[in-house]
Protein backbone atom coordinates (compact mmCIF):
# COMPACT_ATOMS: atom_id res chain seq x y z
CA UNK A 1 0.00 0.00 0.00
CA UNK A 2 1.50 3.69 -0.83
CA UNK A 3 2.65 5.83 2.01
CA UNK A 4 1.59 8.66 -0.16
CA UNK A 5 -1.09 10.47 0.85
CA UNK A 6 -4.74 9.88 -0.18
CA UNK A 7 -6.12 12.81 -2.70
CA UNK A 8 -9.73 14.41 -3.48
CA UNK A 9 -9.55 16.99 -6.46
CA UNK A 10 -12.69 18.53 -6.79
CA UNK A 11 -13.34 20.67 -10.38
CA UNK A 12 -12.15 18.65 -13.24
CA UNK A 13 -12.61 20.95 -16.05
CA UNK A 14 -10.06 22.26 -19.07
CA UNK A 15 -7.30 22.07 -16.25
CA UNK A 16 -8.41 19.96 -13.53
CA UNK A 17 -8.83 16.73 -15.74
CA UNK A 18 -4.84 16.81 -16.88
CA UNK A 19 -3.97 17.63 -13.54
CA UNK A 20 -5.49 15.27 -11.28
CA UNK A 21 -4.42 12.95 -14.33
CA UNK A 22 -0.63 13.57 -13.11
CA UNK A 23 -1.08 12.77 -9.61
CA UNK A 24 -2.41 9.43 -10.65
CA UNK A 25 0.36 8.92 -13.07
CA UNK A 26 3.13 9.86 -9.94
CA UNK A 27 1.57 7.27 -8.05
CA UNK A 28 -1.44 9.57 -5.86
CA UNK A 29 -4.73 7.78 -5.10
CA UNK A 30 -6.79 10.36 -6.50
CA UNK A 31 -10.61 10.53 -5.97
CA UNK A 32 -12.56 13.12 -8.01
CA UNK A 33 -15.57 15.02 -7.95
CA UNK A 34 -17.36 17.25 -10.26
CA UNK A 35 -20.78 17.81 -12.14
CA UNK A 36 -19.90 16.77 -15.24
CA UNK A 37 -20.66 12.55 -15.53
CA UNK A 38 -18.23 12.41 -18.54
CA UNK A 39 -15.63 14.13 -16.72
CA UNK A 40 -15.82 11.62 -13.45
CA UNK A 41 -15.88 8.50 -16.24
CA UNK A 42 -12.92 10.36 -17.78
CA UNK A 43 -11.14 10.39 -14.28
CA UNK A 44 -12.14 6.48 -13.62
CA UNK A 45 -10.42 5.43 -16.93
CA UNK A 46 -7.43 7.17 -16.12
CA UNK A 47 -7.08 5.29 -12.75
CA UNK A 48 -8.51 7.40 -10.29
CA UNK A 49 -12.14 6.57 -8.58
CA UNK A 50 -15.40 8.65 -8.88
CA UNK A 51 -17.56 10.25 -6.04
CA UNK A 52 -20.69 10.47 -5.97
CA UNK A 53 -20.41 14.02 -4.28
CA UNK A 54 -18.10 16.46 -2.75
CA UNK A 55 -18.53 15.16 1.13
CA UNK A 56 -17.74 11.73 -0.45
CA UNK A 57 -14.47 12.67 -2.20
CA UNK A 58 -12.86 14.24 0.82
CA UNK A 59 -14.12 12.26 3.83
CA UNK A 60 -10.86 10.05 3.45
CA UNK A 61 -8.65 12.55 1.93
CA UNK A 62 -5.59 14.00 3.47
CA UNK A 63 -4.90 16.50 1.02
CA UNK A 64 -7.82 18.48 -1.23
CA UNK A 65 -7.14 20.09 -4.14
CA UNK A 66 -9.72 22.21 -5.86
CA UNK A 67 -9.90 23.41 -9.53
CA UNK A 68 -12.63 25.02 -10.03
CA UNK A 69 -13.72 28.79 -12.32
CA UNK A 70 -14.35 31.74 -9.65
CA UNK A 71 -14.82 32.94 -6.24
CA UNK A 72 -18.42 31.89 -6.32
CA UNK A 73 -17.49 28.23 -7.28
CA UNK A 74 -14.95 28.45 -4.10
CA UNK A 75 -17.42 29.30 -2.19
CA UNK A 76 -20.22 26.95 -3.15
CA UNK A 77 -17.43 23.80 -2.79
CA UNK A 78 -16.19 24.77 0.47
CA UNK A 79 -18.88 25.79 2.64
CA UNK A 80 -22.57 24.98 3.56
CA UNK A 81 -22.95 20.81 5.08
CA UNK A 82 -22.34 19.36 1.82
CA UNK A 83 -19.36 21.61 1.36
CA UNK A 84 -15.46 20.60 2.29
CA UNK A 85 -14.94 22.20 5.21
CA UNK A 86 -17.78 20.64 6.71
CA UNK A 87 -16.49 16.87 5.48
CA UNK A 88 -13.10 16.92 5.74
CA UNK A 89 -11.59 15.50 8.52
CA UNK A 90 -9.46 17.75 10.81
CA UNK A 91 -5.78 18.12 9.98
CA UNK A 92 -6.46 17.64 6.33
CA UNK A 93 -4.74 19.98 3.61
CA UNK A 94 -7.18 22.35 1.31
CA UNK A 95 -4.84 23.75 -1.97
CA UNK A 96 -7.05 25.80 -4.11
CA UNK A 97 -5.90 26.29 -6.99
CA UNK A 98 -8.79 28.48 -8.41
CA UNK A 99 -7.91 31.68 -9.86
CA UNK A 100 -10.10 34.12 -7.22
CA UNK A 101 -9.62 37.16 -5.28
CA UNK A 102 -7.40 37.34 -2.85
CA UNK A 103 -10.07 38.15 0.03
CA UNK A 104 -11.59 35.36 -0.73
CA UNK A 105 -8.85 33.14 -0.37
CA UNK A 106 -8.00 34.45 3.07
CA UNK A 107 -11.41 34.24 4.08
CA UNK A 108 -11.42 30.45 3.14
CA UNK A 109 -8.10 30.29 4.92
CA UNK A 110 -9.78 31.72 7.82
CA UNK A 111 -12.76 29.11 8.09
CA UNK A 112 -10.57 26.35 7.47
CA UNK A 113 -8.24 27.52 10.39
CA UNK A 114 -11.58 27.44 12.48
CA UNK A 115 -12.21 23.59 11.39
CA UNK A 116 -8.87 22.64 11.95
CA UNK A 117 -7.93 22.48 7.98
CA UNK A 118 -5.08 24.06 6.82
CA UNK A 119 -5.73 26.10 3.65
CA UNK A 120 -3.26 27.30 0.63
CA UNK A 121 -4.04 29.23 -2.12
CA UNK A 122 -2.11 27.92 -5.17
CA UNK A 123 -3.12 29.09 -8.80
CA UNK A 124 -1.54 28.13 -11.20
CA UNK A 125 -0.15 29.65 -15.20
CA UNK A 126 0.60 27.66 -18.32
CA UNK A 127 -3.13 27.19 -19.51
CA UNK A 128 -4.03 23.51 -20.84
CA UNK A 129 -1.03 22.83 -22.65
CA UNK A 130 1.06 23.62 -19.10
CA UNK A 131 -1.66 21.09 -17.02
CA UNK A 132 -0.97 18.17 -19.63
CA UNK A 133 2.68 18.95 -19.76
CA UNK A 134 3.14 19.46 -16.16
CA UNK A 135 4.99 22.45 -16.41
CA UNK A 136 2.93 25.05 -14.49
CA UNK A 137 4.23 27.71 -12.79
CA UNK A 138 2.62 27.77 -9.58
CA UNK A 139 2.33 30.89 -7.13
CA UNK A 140 1.27 29.38 -3.24
CA UNK A 141 0.27 32.13 -0.60
CA UNK A 142 -0.13 30.96 2.99
CA UNK A 143 2.15 28.94 5.56
CA UNK A 144 6.01 27.98 5.48
CA UNK A 145 5.26 24.42 7.03
CA UNK A 146 1.71 23.61 4.79
CA UNK A 147 3.63 24.76 1.87
CA UNK A 148 6.61 22.28 2.27
CA UNK A 149 3.77 19.72 3.41
CA UNK A 150 2.06 20.12 -0.19
CA UNK A 151 5.17 21.03 -2.32
CA UNK A 152 5.82 16.98 -3.32
CA UNK A 153 2.00 17.43 -4.86
CA UNK A 154 2.98 20.65 -6.35
CA UNK A 155 5.94 19.33 -8.29
CA UNK A 156 3.74 16.33 -9.96
CA UNK A 157 1.87 19.52 -11.44
CA UNK A 158 4.17 22.26 -12.25
CA UNK A 159 8.11 23.28 -12.75
CA UNK A 160 7.85 26.65 -11.09
CA UNK A 161 6.74 26.52 -7.54
CA UNK A 162 7.00 29.59 -5.32
CA UNK A 163 5.49 30.26 -1.97
CA UNK A 164 4.80 34.25 -2.10
CA UNK A 165 4.15 35.16 1.12
CA UNK A 166 0.84 34.74 3.64
CA UNK A 167 -2.83 33.58 2.54
CA UNK A 168 -4.45 35.57 -0.58
CA UNK A 169 -0.03 36.35 -1.64
CA UNK A 170 -0.76 33.50 -4.80
CA UNK A 171 -4.29 34.90 -5.68
CA UNK A 172 -2.56 38.73 -5.91
CA UNK A 173 0.62 37.18 -7.99
CA UNK A 174 -1.64 35.44 -10.30
CA UNK A 175 -3.88 38.81 -11.26
CA UNK A 176 -0.75 40.32 -12.22
CA UNK A 177 -0.03 36.99 -13.83
CA UNK A 178 -3.10 37.63 -15.71
CA UNK A 179 -2.75 41.25 -16.26
CA UNK A 180 0.81 40.39 -17.97
CA UNK A 181 -0.93 37.77 -20.57
CA UNK A 182 -3.68 39.59 -21.29
CA UNK A 183 -1.64 42.90 -22.48
CA UNK A 184 0.98 40.46 -24.25
CA UNK A 185 -1.54 38.41 -26.49
CA UNK A 186 -3.37 41.84 -27.28
CA UNK A 187 0.16 43.15 -28.47
CA UNK A 188 0.76 40.04 -30.11
CA UNK A 189 -2.45 40.08 -32.24
CA UNK A 190 -2.07 43.90 -32.81
CA UNK A 191 1.26 42.54 -34.39
CA UNK A 192 -0.25 39.86 -36.36
CA UNK A 193 -3.02 42.08 -37.97
CA UNK A 194 -0.46 44.66 -38.76
CA UNK A 195 1.75 42.03 -40.15
CA UNK A 196 -1.10 40.53 -42.52
CA UNK A 197 -2.10 44.01 -43.94
CA UNK A 198 1.04 44.59 -44.58
CA UNK A 199 1.48 41.85 -47.28
CA UNK A 200 4.22 39.73 -44.79
CA UNK A 201 4.71 36.24 -44.73
CA UNK A 202 2.99 35.55 -41.55
CA UNK A 203 4.67 32.29 -40.10
CA UNK A 204 8.33 33.87 -41.07
CA UNK A 205 7.52 36.97 -39.30
CA UNK A 206 6.43 35.09 -35.87
CA UNK A 207 8.99 32.68 -36.11
CA UNK A 208 11.84 35.61 -36.45
CA UNK A 209 9.73 37.97 -33.61
CA UNK A 210 9.96 34.40 -30.98
CA UNK A 211 13.57 33.95 -31.49
CA UNK A 212 14.48 38.17 -30.15
CA UNK A 213 13.43 40.23 -27.26
CA UNK A 214 9.75 40.47 -28.79
CA UNK A 215 9.66 36.58 -28.06
CA UNK A 216 7.70 35.02 -25.01
CA UNK A 217 6.27 32.17 -23.82
CA UNK A 218 2.48 33.70 -24.66
CA UNK A 219 4.01 34.52 -28.57
CA UNK A 220 5.07 30.47 -28.33
CA UNK A 221 2.14 29.11 -27.40
CA UNK A 222 -0.18 30.88 -29.36
CA UNK A 223 1.20 31.68 -32.67
CA UNK A 224 0.22 28.64 -33.99
CA UNK A 225 -3.65 30.04 -32.89
CA UNK A 226 -3.20 33.16 -34.60
CA UNK A 227 -1.63 31.44 -38.08
CA UNK A 228 -4.63 29.22 -37.75
CA UNK A 229 -6.90 30.79 -36.14
CA UNK A 230 -7.56 28.36 -34.06
CA UNK A 231 -9.70 29.56 -30.63
CA UNK A 232 -10.18 26.01 -28.84
CA UNK A 233 -10.19 27.14 -25.65
CA UNK A 234 -7.20 26.21 -23.43
CA UNK A 235 -8.19 29.41 -21.34
CA UNK A 236 -11.95 30.79 -22.34
CA UNK A 237 -12.09 34.75 -22.43
CA UNK A 238 -14.64 34.40 -20.18
CA UNK A 239 -12.29 33.13 -17.23
CA UNK A 240 -9.91 36.10 -18.32
CA UNK A 241 -12.63 38.59 -18.19
CA UNK A 242 -13.20 37.64 -14.67
CA UNK A 243 -9.44 37.71 -13.93
CA UNK A 244 -8.91 41.04 -15.17
CA UNK A 245 -11.57 42.02 -13.22
CA UNK A 246 -10.02 40.49 -10.16
CA UNK A 247 -6.66 42.75 -11.35
CA UNK A 248 -8.30 45.93 -11.60
CA UNK A 249 -10.52 45.95 -8.30
CA UNK A 250 -7.45 44.79 -6.91
CA UNK A 251 -5.52 47.88 -7.84
CA UNK A 252 -7.63 50.48 -7.21
CA UNK A 253 -7.95 49.22 -3.52
CA UNK A 254 -4.15 49.33 -3.01
CA UNK A 255 -3.95 52.70 -5.34
CA UNK A 256 -1.95 51.43 -8.37
CA UNK A 257 -2.94 52.57 -11.82
CA UNK A 258 -3.21 50.03 -14.45
CA UNK A 259 -3.24 52.22 -17.59
CA UNK A 260 -2.56 49.58 -20.69
CA UNK A 261 -4.50 47.03 -18.18
CA UNK A 262 -7.44 48.77 -17.89
CA UNK A 263 -7.79 49.21 -21.98
CA UNK A 264 -7.36 45.54 -22.51
CA UNK A 265 -9.80 44.72 -20.11
CA UNK A 266 -12.04 47.01 -22.00
CA UNK A 267 -11.28 44.86 -24.81
CA UNK A 268 -11.46 41.33 -23.67
CA UNK A 269 -15.24 43.03 -22.21
CA UNK A 270 -15.89 44.06 -25.76
CA UNK A 271 -15.13 40.45 -26.88
CA UNK A 272 -16.80 38.63 -24.60
CA UNK A 273 -19.90 41.21 -25.29
CA UNK A 274 -19.71 40.04 -29.11
CA UNK A 275 -20.35 36.57 -28.37
CA UNK A 276 -16.82 35.10 -28.06
CA UNK A 277 -16.56 34.26 -24.43
CA UNK A 278 -16.17 31.05 -25.11
CA UNK A 279 -13.54 30.96 -27.24
CA UNK A 280 -9.44 31.08 -26.24
CA UNK A 281 -8.42 34.22 -25.12
CA UNK A 282 -5.80 34.19 -28.29
CA UNK A 283 -9.26 35.57 -29.66
CA UNK A 284 -8.47 39.00 -28.76
CA UNK A 285 -6.85 38.98 -32.67
CA UNK A 286 -10.78 38.88 -33.23
CA UNK A 287 -11.48 41.84 -31.83
CA UNK A 288 -7.95 43.57 -33.44
CA UNK A 289 -9.66 42.34 -36.81
CA UNK A 290 -12.83 44.33 -36.23
CA UNK A 291 -11.31 47.28 -35.35
CA UNK A 292 -9.45 47.14 -38.81
CA UNK A 293 -11.94 46.16 -41.02
CA UNK A 294 -9.76 42.98 -41.32
CA UNK A 295 -11.67 39.53 -42.65
CA UNK A 296 -12.87 37.50 -39.86
CA UNK A 297 -12.85 33.67 -40.30
CA UNK A 298 -15.09 31.60 -38.31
Amino acid sequence: MSNLPKIAWIGLGIMGSPMAENLIKAGYAVTGYTLEQDKLERLAKNGGTAAASIAEAVQDADVILTMVPASPQVEAIAYGPDGILENARRGALLIDMSSITPQTSIDLAQAGGEKGIRVLDAPVSGGEAGAIEAVLSIMVGGQQDDFDAARPILEALGKTIVLCGPHGSGQTVKAANQLIVAVNIQACAEAVVFLEKSGVDLAAALDVLGGGLAGSTVLTRKKDNFKNRDFKPGFRIDLHHKDMGIVTDAARTVGAALPVGSVVANLVASLRAQGDGSLDHSALLRGVERLSGHSIEG
